[in-house]
């Protein structure tokens, strides 16, 4: 069955750095879009990045552009997530997510990586 399994949350300071991984397994992961998605304290789940099969077309949201990179290593059937100039409002647990980015509520999703942003 499907699995997503995400890394390298943690605390970092307002301006830091974190990259987060995403292993995947149970799927021809290279086949499929894959999708980054995030949920602060208290809201919803909001959608942060997208990127196709092969990797050649990426998509983010307004609130992350510029900040975050997404990227996938086929061979290594993971996805990962390059977040720079970190905000307190990037505080959430991270997700990453199969399938192409149309309804993210019902997409297959991993346990979450805790990502908090503070001083």
């Amino acid at each position: 069955q499907v699995q997503l399994v995400e890394s390298g949350g943690g605390l970092v300071q307002p301006g830091g750095s974190l990259r987060l991984s995403c292993a995947a397994s149970g799927f021809s992961f290279s086949d499929y879009w894959m999708n980054w998605l995030r949920q602060a304290p208290g809201k919803g789940l909001e959608w942060v990045s997208s990127i196709n099969s092969g990797g050649g077309t990426t998509y983010y949201a307004d609130s992350v552009k510029g900040r975050f990179t997404i990227s996938r290593d086929d061979n290594k059937n993971t996805l990962y997530l390059q977040m720079h100039s970190l905000k307190p409002e990037d505080t959430a647990v991270y997700y990453c997510a199969k399938g192409p980015p149309h309804n993210i509520a019902t997409m297959p999703r991993g346990q979450g990586t805790q990502v908090t942003v503070s001083s």
